[in-house]
C-alpha cells in the first residue's frame, strides 16, 4: 500500500524527485499522460492512493490530499505547488475545505476500540481529542471532563504522545491503553499516578500517533469534529460548546 505523504517532509524530498524527473521522465505513463488517467500518473509519482487525487478548480491542475496536506500538481505529475487556493469572489478558502474533507475521511476510519470515551447519555456534540498524558493543557481539559459531558459533549480520546516513539510519554500512553479500565487509568495518569505497563499488549498508540501526524497536529490537545474541522487546543467547556455551535451553523466541508 502506498505510504502517506506529509507536506513538511515532502517539501524537500518531493522537490528533488520532481526536479530529477523533469528533464526526461523515465515513467512511460508520465510521458504519455494523454493515454493514462492523470490521477494514476500523479498517484504513482507521489506514492499515494489514486483516490487521494482529483481535479482542482484550476483547469489542468489536480489536487492531492492526505489528512491536512494538500498539493496542486500538474497532469503529468512533474510539477507541484503547496499553498492555499482562494476564490477571488468571497475569499472562500478552497484548500481548507479540501483539508476538512480529507480529515473527516481519515477520522471516519478510527476504531471505536482505539478511543477512550467519556460521554453523556445523550450527547449533543462529539469530538476527537488527541491527548498526551503529560501535557498540561490536556490535564486541564480532563480535569473538566464531567463539565464537558454535562454540556452535551462526547469526548473520544486518542493517544498522541508528542515526543514520539520510545519516550516516557509514549510508554505512559501504552500503559493507559493496555489497562483493564482505560477511563480510570487515563484519569489517574493525568493526575501523575504511575500506571503499570503490561507485556505483550497491543495498543493503538502508534496507529493514532501516525493519524495525528497525518492530520497535522502540532500540539496537544488536538480537537477535531467528526466533520473534520479543527477546533483548537484547550478550550473551557463553555468555550468549546460555543465554538461547536458556531461550526454547526456552517455548511459541512
Amino acid at each position: 500500500m502506498p505510504a502517506p505523504f506529509h507536506l513538511q517532509s515532502l517539501a524537500g524530498a518531493l522537490a528533488l524527485a520532481l526536479l530529477a524527473a523533469a528533464p526526461a521522465p523515465a515513467d512511460p505513463a508520465a510521458s504519455d499522460a494523454g493515454k493514462t488517467d492523470p490521477r494514476v500518473v500523479i498517484a504513482r509519482r507521489l506514492e499515494v492512493e489514486p483516490g487521494a487525487v482529483r481535479l482542482s478548480p484550476l483547469p489542468g491542475v489536480y489536487e492531492v490530499a492526505k489528512g491536512a496536506d494538500v498539493l496542486y500538481v500538474s497532469a503529468d505529475g512533474r510539477y507541484a505547488l503547496s499553498g492555499d487556493l482562494y476564490e477571488t469572489q468571497g475569499g472562500h478558502n478552497l484548500t481548507e475545505q479540501r483539508r476538512v474533507e480529507a480529515r473527516a475521511a481519515a477520522l471516519k476510519d478510527v476504531r471505536e476500540s482505539d478511543a477512550i470515551v467519556f460521554s453523556p447519555e445523550k450527547p449533543r456534540f462529539s469530538v476527537f481529542v488527541f491527548t498526551d498524558v503529560d501535557c498540561a493543557f490536556c490535564r486541564a481539559l480532563h480535569k473538566n471532563i464531567a463539565e464537558y459531558n454535562r454540556l452535551g459533549v462526547r469526548v473520544r480520546y486518542l493517544p498522541f504522545p508528542r515526543g514520539g516513539p520510545g519516550t516516557e510519554s509514549w510508554q505512559k500512553a501504552e500503559a493507559v491503553w493496555c489497562a483493564t479500565d482505560r477511563r480510570e487509568a487515563l484519569t489517574k495518569a493525568k493526575l501523575g499516578i504511575a500506571i503499570p505497563g503490561k507485556a505483550n499488549c497491543a495498543t493503538p498508540v502508534e496507529r493514532s500517533y501516525e493519524l495525528g501526524q497525518e492530520l497535522g497536529i502540532r500540539g496537544t490537545p488536538g480537537i477535531y469534529t467528526e466533520r473534520g474541522e479543527y477546533v483548537a487546543g484547550f478550550l473551557s467547556p463553555e468555550e468549546l460548546v460555543r465554538k461547536l455551535r458556531e461550526l454547526e451553523k456552517q455548511p459541512a466541508g
